[in-house]
């Protein structure tokens, strides 16, 4: 969460759900046998931390996908269309979470665009602006999303997340965001682009890309 505010400052001057990226054709799932194996977990006490954490990434979720719907309309690629498929399965995912816990989901009822918390707001609103400039900027704005998606995850994993279900799911949205970013990457170099990783260390970018 440190990260998307940093971005916020700086923005302005697969396994179970899986994603198959041949061809670009992300197929998301969230299927009964990943609900099982979340179910199969101990429900464990939820801290603080995590609780935040769960919240705040089922608004993430929400913004990539609300981004892409956005940037597909404008660009009629369906390289968005499918990758917000995704997110949509990555949404419902830490929904289930939320319901596991029992906490109140701050995307219900919430149109496309909106969000509760106002820093994701501001990012979604700078991301559009960015994305409508041109194709390229577009998928440029695309892999930000997936860095960020895939720090924050990586931070929450590392630094205070230990119950297992949270675990689980949190992995594989780093699995498929990763797929993600692969397809960015891929559709600017058929651009004639090389992407330069904004957030993620060039070791751990080429890691992922290689």
């Amino acid at each position: 969460m440190r990260l998307l505010s940093f971005y916020i400052l700086f923005l302005l001057p697969l396994g179970i759900i899986s994603c198959n990226t041949a061809n670009d054709e992300i197929v998301p799932q969230v299927n009964d046998e990943f609900s099982q194996m979340i179910d199969g977990f101990p429900l464990e006490p939820l801290s603080e931390s995590e609780q935040s954490s769960l919240l705040f990434m089922r608004e993430e979720e929400k913004l990539a996908r609300d981004v892409y719907d956005y940037l597909y309309l404008k660009w009629s690629r369906p390289l968005f269309d499918n990758i917000s498929s995704s997110e949509q399965s990555h949404m419902d995912a830490v929904l289930m979470l939320l319901n596991r816990y029992d906490l109140e989901d701050p995307a219900a009822r919430k149109e496309s665009g909106v969000f509760f918390n106002y820093d994701i707001q501001q990012l979604y609103d700078d991301l559009t602006q960015t994305g409508q400039q041109s194709i390229i900027e577009a998928l440029k704005v695309g892999a930000a999303i997936e860095e960020i998606d895939i720090l924050d995850l990586k931070n929450a994993l590392e630094a205070f997340v230990d119950n297992q279900d949270i675990e689980a799911v949190y992995n594989n949205l780093m699995q498929g965001s990763e797929n993600h970013l692969r397809s960015f990457v891929k559709n600017l170099a058929n651009q004639g682009v090389t992407y330069q990783p904004q957030y993620l260390t060039q070791e751990e970018y080429d890691a992922i890309i290689n």
